[in-house]
Formats: structure tokens, C-alpha cells, sequence
């Protein structure tokens, strides 16, 4: 499987087009992201914290996540249809790459929560509610909500904050009907995920999904893309300690996050000064969550 060292540039047959946080995407070479069909998503080891892409990267991470999405594509095809077309892809990004359909993505973040933490308890502290939710009185950190809540995000530009958004909002950006049926579809999938992992012992605190439009179909066909419930788009936390009221373990870049934030760092992150080079111990006991996460939730090693 291809390593961190690749030339993500450069891929025999296929035209780079586009590099997002973590992806690369490329279109057959002859062709443009207009009169393509299709795509080569190509995940590499690359990191953000804190919207920014750090300068160290994580080994194995892209594959990971698409090893992982692949395996969750297999679990929820009887939920939802997905964007993947092929697995044969260049050799140089075997592993870590998908040949995928071209999607008319909507340009909304389909959040998901079934816990509160993160800028969902910070908004729930503050007001009550989340995107426009009540939520009932007590809820603690971590607290176990009685049904998952949408709340969506617009989605920003590399380097900005996505914005969460009321499912109002939502519906006037995109229509009702299809905000209703990603609403739908999404905590659909969501549920089904979340029971899925708990049998492993993992709970899927909350998550964020992408959908689009086949471009290939003449009747509008919502499609899942891009990743899926990997380290990076949800919050993974071990079952086995999990306790309401406390800040739980995870399985995602919380080390590096940490790290960041400490001392260690002299790092100011409000300073607008670019992050620092990530020491080898953070590096390693990151890679080693990611590469966890994946084993516990699919019985492999990678």
C-alpha cells in the first residue's frame, strides 16, 4: 500500500484537479472536472487540527480512512447507495484511492449527533439548543441524547470554519424536499452505523455525511460521498469506558489536538502563526488510534 512519500501530482493517466485538506482528487487524463464522468479520490496522510493543515504528516492515515469507508460502503449498501465505482486504481495509491462517480454535491455538512459534546454542547450550554434543537434541561458532557439530531453545517472554503446552520437555513439553500430527505437519510444511516459499532464496542458519538447527486442519472438519485464514518468525520469513543459527564478517549487526532493546544507546542493558535512540526511520539500514538479504530470496527489489520 502507498506510503506517505508519494507524488500525489503526479499519476500516471490521471490530471490532478484539485487538493483539499486530506484528498486529492484527478480526473482521467483527456478530460476536465466538466466532462468527466468520474473521478480518482486519493486519500493521503495529511492532517488538520484547528483548520489548519498541519506540516507533519500521519503514516497510514489515508489509508485508513479508505479502507474504512470501503468497509462501511459494504455495510449500509442495503441503506444507502454510494459513489464508489472501482477499487482498481493506480498502483503508486493502491490502498488509499477510489475510483468514484461524478456527484452534483449539495453544499451542506450533514451532521448527525447521538451525544452532546463539542460545539453542540458549547451551543447547548449557551442556549438550550443546538441549530435550532431543544434539548431537555441536565444534559451533561457526553450525555446519551434520546433520539440523534440533524444539525447541519455549511460548508467552507480549506482554511475556513464550517458554519452550522438551522435546518431552515438548510431548506432555503437546497429546497425542503431534498433537505427533508437528507435529514431523513441521513440519521437513517446514522442509526444503523451507530448500532453496527456498538456491537464492536465503539460508539459513534456523532458524524458528518456528504451526498450529491448521480450526475449520470436522469432521474435525481441522492448518492453518498466521500468518506464515511472514519476518525476523521466522526468521534469515535471505546465503549467499555465510556461515562456520561466526562470529556471521553477517542479514536481520532485528539493527541495531536492536545499537543497543539499545550505548552509543549509554543504554539499560540490565535496568533495566525502556522502550526508547528508534530514531535514523532504524537505522530505515532495517533497513527496507532486511527489504525485501532480500524481494526476494532472491522476484525482486520492493515
Amino acid at each position: 500500500m502507498a506510503g506517505a512519500s508519494v507524488d500525489y501530482e503526479k499519476i500516471d493517466g490521471w490530471d490532478h484537479v484539485y487538493s483539499g485538506k486530506v484528498r486529492d482528487m484527478y480526473v482521467p487524463d483527456g478530460t476536465t472536472v466538466e466532462t468527466t464522468d468520474r473521478f480518482l479520490m486519493v486519500a493521503s496522510d495529511r492532517i488538520s487540527a484547528y483548520d489548519y493543515i498541519l506540516p507533519t504528516v500521519i503514516p497510514m492515515k489515508g489509508v485508513v480512512l479508505t479502507q474504512m469507508t470501503l468497509w462501511w460502503f459494504e455495510q449500509l449498501a442495503d441503506v444507502v447507495d454510494n459513489h464508489l465505482i472501482s477499487t482498481d486504481v493506480p498502483g503508486c495509491v493502491a490502498g488509499r484511492a477510489m475510483i468514484t462517480k461524478k456527484l452534483d454535491m449539495f453544499p451542506v455538512e450533514c451532521v448527525v449527533r447521538g451525544y452532546l459534546t463539542g460545539s453542540g454542547k458549547a451551543e447547548y450550554d449557551a442556549h438550550g439548543q443546538v441549530c435550532g434543537i431543544s434539548l431537555p434541561v441536565g444534559l451533561r458532557e457526553a450525555s446519551r441524547l434520546e433520539n440523534p439530531i440533524f444539525t447541519p453545517a455549511a460548508k467552507a472554503e480549506v482554511g475556513e470554519h464550517d458554519e452550522n446552520i438551522s435546518f431552515d437555513v438548510m431548506s432555503q439553500r437546497i429546497g425542503l424536499s431534498y433537505a427533508e430527505k437528507l435529514r431523513e437519510l441521513s440519521i437513517k444511516v446514522y442509526e444503523r452505523a451507530r448500532d453496527i459499532a456498538l456491537d464492536k464496542g465503539i460508539i459513534v458519538a456523532d458524524t458528518k455525511f456528504e451526498f450529491g447527486l448521480d450526475a449520470s442519472s436522469q432521474e435525481p438519485h441522492i448518492i453518498l460521498g466521500d468518506e464515511i464514518l472514519t476518525p476523521d468525520s466522526s468521534r469515535f469513543w471505546p465503549a467499555d469506558v465510556y461515562e456520561e459527564g466526562k470529556v471521553q478517549p477517542s479514536f481520532d487526532k485528539q493527541f495531536i489536538r492536545d499537543w497543539l493546544t499545550s505548552d509543549a507546542s509554543g504554539w499560540d493558535r490565535k496568533s495566525g502563526d502556522e502550526p508547528p512540526q508534530i514531535p514523532d511520539d504524537i505522530v505515532k500514538k495517533t497513527s496507532q488510534r486511527y489504525l485501532q479504530a480500524y481494526e476494532i470496527l472491522t476484525g482486520h489489520s492493515l
